[in-house]
């Protein structure tokens, strides 16, 4: 399987330190396998930065079988209480070693805001959610495990 990388930078060898703790599904290395997503990514930073680059990587997928991994199959109770968990400081995913679940994209994250503000309750917000398409990321919180199954494939710069 082929997994994408948005960023600023070619990014040949993942370094987890560079990782910030509020994001999704906490600290680590974000991926997706739908290149439009990854690059959609990229554009963010195209204004900031100045450009944006798409990195490619293989990753066999058979490997985790042999890993602690914990998949969300869709946006659900448990997946907004770990992301608010994760967005809010509190990296609850450090025991595994790949999450794959939905992104928290604009439309999402504007529900799990107005939840976290009391606006909506639980309910309400999983309510709103299941009319998103979940879009799916792959999240490497490991080192070890990245440089033993991400292997680099190409870059392309993003316009």
């Amino acid at each position: 399987m082929i997994l994408y990388h948005g960023s600023y930078l070619v990014i040949e060898k993942p370094d987890l330190s560079f990782s910030r703790i509020t994001f999704d599904f906490g600290k680590g290395f974000y991926t997706t396998p739908i290149k439009d997503q990854a690059k959609k990514w990229s554009k963010r930073f195209i204004d900031t930065k100045g450009q944006g680059i798409l990195s490619a990587f293989e990753f066999d997928e058979s490997s985790m079988q042999s890993l602690n991994c914990l998949t969300f199959e869709s946006y659900s109770e448990e997946w907004l209480e770990f992301i608010v968990s994760c967005r809010t400081g509190n990296d609850i995913g450090v025991k595994y070693q790949i999450i794959i679940g939905g992104i928290a994209n604009d439309n999402v994250f504007d529900t799990i805001e107005e939840y976290l503000q009391g606006y909506r309750t639980k309910e309400q917000a999983i309510a709103r959610l299941r009319f998103e398409k979940p879009n799916v990321q792959y999240c490497f919180k490991e080192q070890s495990v990245m440089d033993k199954y991400l292997r680099f494939v190409s870059s392309e710069e993003i316009k």
